[in-house]
């Protein structure tokens, strides 16, 4: 499907030749209305004139697309944004490419030399953004590129000025990539190398020939499209490649001890392991690169002797306390889990279910006629294992339980889970991988009742600290994570955890004080306790049940979740998926940041639940209709919102199965159409047959008529049906 821009509004800085202009033109051919700002310049930022806009602008309208020049400064943002307003009413898009050289060595860079660079890139791609900002967020939608350059990346003899300003970009890119993330305003960074007027000057004629802004405007349209969901990315781009980038640091090495002096020498010895990159990590968050400060206070508090140890532990020679030989194949003791309804229905409660949703009362009520237990209480009678301590006492395995993380988890069930009785779980150590500044442990667990195996689990645990002693790195025992198909998703649902989430969580057993005491969550460097990451794994398998299986626990089979990133008690839980056969692709969110939380993962049903995959959907001649729908709410600008204020549901049927499903949202922003169930409650909610939707709105059924013999049923405010109108009407275009 082609990436379209219709209805959508983009600004870009510096558009009248080279990068900008082409980057304009494809924006105009994809169907977006384009403000072409060029001040008409000369390199170093001299001279004004309005033709190369204007030229680019009738190239533009010769193709029959929409456009209007504007020759202001970037260092008057308001008037640039002012003029996509005035021209088309809205502003989604801004492009900030504008820039000029004034190339010197730095003892000949005057403070002109240094300030018309910053004005130009910096300060101007400041103001142009700022002045769209809240544009964007009141309508919850932006797209942002800031260019930086590899002189910022890496720097360049003769333009110190041109790097501190370009790298300066993408400091900024990186802070409004954060405060617009709620907002679904999203900003990234290229460093892109193209022939220019400004590259004229540093590459031979032959390679800016040849390096074609036309090989890097497809990246900046990719970025800047609402499938996209990248932010905060850098990127170099040019001839037709494209690669990300990312900050590398070393483990480190801490060089002092409590109650001592730390001294110049002890540094210079220590040196080659604070610059030694083996095994090194890749924060991405001002947090992870405190919580390894934080982690060294307490170190060095404790009185440890820690003189040239790293951040987390030696990687430099062998982990003596591990020893694979000795541990893999080890049984752990035993462990039983006596349990009643009690512990089934406080789990549920524990993953987010709610009397609310009528749906879930037959996991939360014992006298419910189908009560049942949900799959991924699984987990719970098999992680005992870990909890009571059973790890540390194996021969081969030196380790400290408090430097244990959970990394991944993996359960099959080979029958329903029963809702009361007495589980046996038999744990073995399946394998151990060396990732040099820790190990990984995979830990199998069987779970019987009686003498029936009712399922297994894997736990995939990182032990901080543990690793270096020359073991594998991988292993064919461990069940792999798996990346989501590369298109949009067939279904996203969204739910809220409580501020209480953690707190409740942990009565099914899991007591780590990260998930409740603020004084250990600080210890550990997060602002507050933090969520289980096997209480997000039950929220996205409860997505799943809800959406592929009908709430039904027979038809769960497996899933894998791999863990990225912590929740917040309080944060929505966004969980996305794709329908593969008999296997649903997941991945989960943290709605109000963007932030990836478990990633790779799958559920497997059985075959019997297979209800509605992708491709079913993409048969019905309903189809059609939802998306003419989700243009004219696009090309509304928001007014429909203003007019209804309501979401509405719509389950389309086949056969009496649910093949398709789709949310009309009409409060909230500009209004937008998913594919899908809503993930909160919708004001009302119809369920018609493909065909009799099409028959509707044709005009060839009546909509009264279908209500009252039962083809069109509607759940919810009946009476908002009438403001459909103003979408649903003019028969013919839909």
């Amino acid at each position: 499907m082609s990436l379209l821009f219709d209805g959508r509004v983009v600004l870009v800085t510096g558009a009248g030749g080279g990068l900008g202009k082409e980057y304009a033109l494809a924006f105009a051919e994809r169907g977006a209305s384009v403000v072409v700002n060029d001040l008409g310049a000369d390199t170093k930022g001299g001279g004004k004139s309005s033709a190369a806009a204007d030229k680019v602008v009738e190239e533009i309208r010769a193709k029959g697309g929409k456009a209007v020049a504007n020759y202001d400064s970037v260092e008057e943002g308001e008037k640039l944004v002012q003029a996509a307003l005035d021209a088309f009413g809205r502003i989604d898009i801004v492009v900030n490419n504008a820039g000029i050289l004034r190339d010197r060595s730095f003892v000949r860079t005057s403070d002109l030399d240094w300030d018309l660079i910053q004005r130009v890139h910096l300060r101007g791609s400041f103001l142009v953004t700022r002045a769209a900002w809240n544009h964007m967020k009141n309508q919850k939608y932006g797209r942002i590129i800031m260019t930086a350059s590899a002189a910022g990346i890496y720097g360049n003899f003769g333009q110190a000025n041109y790097s501190a300003a370009k790298l300066g970009l993408l400091g900024l890119s990186n802070t409004l990539a954060i405060e617009g993330r709620k907002y679904n305003i999203h900003c990234n960074t290229i460093a892109p190398v193209a022939g220019s007027r400004l590259t004229e000057t540093v590459m031979p004629p032959d390679l800016v020939a040849a390096l074609k802004p036309e090989y890097v405007a497809p990246m900046v349209l990719w970025l800047c499209h609402e499938q996209c969901q990248e932010n905060g990315g850098l990127f170099e781009v040019g001839a037709g490649w494209i690669g990300k980038l990312r900050w590398e640091r070393t483990q480190g090495c801490i060089t002092r001890q409590k109650n001592q002096p730390m001294t110049p020498e002890v540094v210079r010895d220590q040196w080659d392991k604070v610059c030694d990159f083996t095994d090194s990590t890749k924060p991405t968050s001002i947090q992870e690169s405190l919580q390894s400060v934080v982690s060294v206070l307490s170190k060095v508090e404790s009185g440890q002797d820690i003189t040239a140890s790293s951040t987390s532990a030696p990687v430099a020679s062998p982990n003596p306390g591990t020893n694979p030989t000795a541990a893999v194949g080890q049984n752990l003791p035993p462990t039983t889990f006596t349990f009643s309804h009690t512990q089934c229905i406080l789990y549920a409660l524990g993953v987010g279910m709610s009397t609310k949703d009528p749906d879930h009362l037959r996991f939360l009520y014992e006298g419910h006629p189908d009560f049942g237990c949900l799959p991924t209480f699984g987990v719970i009678p098999s992680q005992a294992a870990m909890m009571e301590g059973g790890l540390s006492s194996l021969p081969g395995l030196n380790i400290d339980l408090t430097q244990v993380l959970h990394g991944e988890q993996y359960l099959e069930l080979y029958k329903p889970l029963p809702t009361s009785g007495q589980l046996t779980s038999k744990a073995t150590v399946a394998d151990i991988l060396d990732k040099g500044s820790g190990a990984v442990i995979l830990l199998d667990v069987k779970t019987y009742h009686g003498d029936e195996l009712l399922c297994f689990n894997q736990f995939s645990v990182f032990v901080v600290g543990a690793g270096g002693f020359g073991g594998k790195r991988t292993s064919e025992k461990a069940k792999p994570h798996v990346p989501p198909p590369q298109r949009a998703p067939d279904a996203v649902l969204v739910d809220s955890t409580t501020n209480d989430q953690a707190a409740l969580y942990r009565l099914s057993g899991d007591w780590n004080p990260l998930h409740i005491d603020p004084s250990f969550a600080a210890m550990g460097g997060f602002q507050a306790p933090i969520l289980h990451g096997l209480c997000s794994f039950g929220f996205a398998a409860r997505h799943v049940l809800k959406h592929f299986a009908g709430n039904d626990p027979s038809k769960f089979k497996a899933i894998k979740v791999r863990f990225v990133k912590p929740v917040m008690p309080g944060q929505s839980l966004q969980t996305e998926m794709w329908k593969e056969g008999s296997r649903v692709h997941i991945q989960c969110k943290v709605k109000e940041t963007g932030a990836l939380v478990l990633s790779g993962g799958y559920v497997d049903l059985h075959e019997t639940a297979e209800k509605s995959p992708g491709g079913a959907q993409a048969a019905l001649e309903s189809e059609l209709l939802f998306t003419e729908i989700s243009r004219r709410i696009r090309d509304s600008g928001g007014d429909l919102v203003k007019k209804v204020n309501a979401i509405f549901g719509w389950e389309i049927t086949k056969d009496g199965e649910t093949v398709g499903e789709w949310t009309i949202d009409l409060k909230n922003g500009s209004g937008a159409l998913h594919r899908g169930a809503y993930g909160g409650k919708c004001d009302v909610t119809y369920t018609v047959s493909d065909e009799d939707f099409v028959e509707i709105v044709r005009g060839k059924l009546n909509a009264q008529k279908a209500f009252f013999s039962g083809k069109l049923k509607i759940r919810g405010n009946v009476m908002l049906g009438q403001k459909l109108e103003v979408i649903l009407k003019d028969p013919a275009r839909l």
